[in-house]
């Protein structure tokens, strides 16, 4: 009577190893992620790792024939399929959105991120979601799901173009308005700021100001800095900010026309330097001229190709000139791919 339970005891004994390890790393790796923080994901996938490997070793001890071992071991295989293909809608879907997160990282901790409704500073990344820090300093969770299938923005840690409207009325001269905002933005220590008009509308005109923020962890000020100036500028020039729907009635003499005072007519000057798009569209522009410079290293490396099958039949002073020729198209080559590892690189870091 005493054999059978023998025989079970190496196994008893390894379940009981498998379960306390798994505890203990579980505890430890709690421990560990109150004094460093990000390490939420790290300590997740270790736990999933380690569980998924104790239950192979509980499988391949437990003392059952090899058929029904191999049969245990397919219908693990099984489960673990059927989850993975079913994931698009249950916790496991989180999970496989974390490790896509992961692999395209468009966004860090501590990035500013728009997702949706939800703004702020990311404060925690873990396997099925991801934590920020909105503008109030709470924290909200957001499912690693909801941003794969959102359109998410990030604040570029290089800078970013803080803009505001305001909406005057067709009596207000616009290039009075346009020097005002702009000189509100530079008060606030706006690089390049520029001036547009967005809309003409029945009773007044929309304008917006904007310029270039480059210390980001000072988003939220800036903005409220960049409205303030607007409104110092305006009211210490006497120029009125009023609704599209408020009436003002005032009494003009017979024959009155109501128009702005004449100013000085300038000849429209051709878009020319440095533009808002120029700003704006920095990499996109950067794109595009990494990926010219991608096009013309291969139209070398076609020449190179070629020039290599021309020497092999050239004979004297002509082989000779092919030959120098190769070696400063090898060059040109090589200084290319150095550019643009460059350029790729700048790009990553922003």
């Amino acid at each position: 009577m005493l054999e059978p339970l023998t025989n079970l005891l190496p196994s008893a004994a390894t379940i009981v190893a498998v379960v306390c390890l798994l505890w203990a790393a579980n505890r430890l790796l709690e421990k560990n992620s109150t004094k460093h923080i990000g390490t939420q994901f790290r300590n997740q996938m270790l736990m999933i790792a380690l569980t998924f490997a104790g239950l192979l070793v509980i499988i391949l001890v437990v003392p059952i024939g090899n058929e029904r071992r191999g049969q245990l071991l397919s219908l693990l295989g099984i489960l673990l399929t059927a989850a993975i293909a079913l994931s698009s809608t249950t916790v496991l879907g989180n999970g496989m959105a974390g490790l896509m997160l992961r692999a395209v990282k468009n966004f860090g901790i501590g990035d500013f991120i728009r997702c949706g409704d939800h703004f702020g500073r990311v404060t925690e990344r873990g396997l099925v979601h991801t934590e920020i820090q909105t503008e109030n300093r709470r924290l909200t969770t957001l499912p690693n799901l909801y941003l794969v299938t959102h359109p998410l923005t990030k604040i570029r840690n290089s800078g970013t173009v803080i803009a505001t409207r305001v909406s005057l009325g067709y009596d207000v001269s616009r290039l009075l308005i346009e020097r005002l905002l702009i000189r509100a933005a530079e008060q606030c220590g706006l690089n390049d700021a520029f001036v547009q008009i967005k809309d003409l509308g029945d009773f007044s005109v929309t304008y917006r100001v904007a310029g270039m923020l480059t210390e980001v962890k000072h988003l939220i000020t800036a903005e409220s800095r960049l409205r303030g100036a607007v409104l110092d500028e305006f009211h210490g020039n006497g120029v009125e900010i009023v609704s599209p729907t408020f009436m003002n009635q005032r009494v003009l003499a017979e024959g009155l026309r109501f128009v702005p005072a004449a100013t000085p007519k300038t000849k429209p000057q051709p878009i020319q330097g440095d533009t808002p798009e120029k700003l704006v569209f920095d990499k996109a522009d950067e794109a595009e001229t990494i990926e010219a410079l991608r096009q013309r290293r291969a139209g070398i490396v076609k020449q190179i190709d070629e020039l290599s099958v021309s020497i092999k039949k050239a004979e004297g002073d002509e082989k000779d000139r092919m030959t120098r020729e190769l070696k400063r198209l090898e060059g040109t080559v090589a200084t290319l791919k150095r550019v643009i590892g460059l350029r790729e690189e700048r790009t990553d870091n922003d």
